[in-house]
């Protein structure tokens, strides 16, 4: 069949076909390449990735002391608690708490508070939370401060016993306790 042959309106008909089908292609590879870049920009970026999981030398960190590190861009407390500390925490697993739940990152979330759900080590020595108030984010005082002998927030007058554990004020949650484990008797992971 010649040119002559063809009726004019098929020809423009495979011609437009091809048209669309290349331009709607095109659009959908253009708008494809644009969700990837906006979804691959909230990503972490890579210098938060290499703070994702840090490890800490304890070594140093004397009975009753307590280390803060930053992790995340949130302070972390590292406590090794004294046995006074460690009993007065534990009587306290039965007082009325503003928040019944362990809030343990290593748990699966509905551990109740007990003192030991929310320490490190199996002798409860080691007590690591997230050091920020549960109330609006600030970052409260410690050794022994406050009235049940815990962290104190002097921002809003919130009280944590020697557990992290809210107890009055403002606060809704208790401290968060992080993903963390002992790697060997000095080094606590973080993350």
């Amino acid at each position: 069949m010649s040119h002559a042959d063809h009726p004019a309106g098929d020809h423009g008909a495979t011609r437009r076909d091809f048209l669309y089908y290349a331009t709607a292609g095109t659009a959908a590879v253009g708008a494809g390449a644009a969700a990837w870049t906006l979804i691959n920009q909230m990503n972490p970026s890579a210098d938060v990735q290499a703070l994702a999981s840090i490890q800490v030398d304890v070594s140093g960190v004397e009975e009753g002391t307590q280390l803060t590190v930053k992790w995340l861009g949130k302070p972390v407390f590292i406590r090794h608690r004294t046995a006074e500390e460690i009993e007065r925490a534990k009587a306290d697993d039965g007082a009325a708490l503003i928040d019944p739940l362990a809030r343990n990152a290593n748990l699966d979330g509905t551990e109740p508070a007990t003192d030991a759900n929310r320490t490190l080590d199996e002798a409860e020595k080691w007590l690591v939370m997230i050091g920020v108030c549960t109330h609006l984010g600030c970052v409260p005082i410690g050794d022994g401060a406050g009235d049940f002998g815990g962290w104190f927030c002097p921002c809003h007058g919130s009280h944590y016993d020697a557990a992290g554990r809210i107890r009055r004020g403002p606060a809704p949650e208790n401290m968060h306790i992080p993903v963390a484990a002992f790697l060997d008797d000095a080094t606590v992971k973080l993350g």
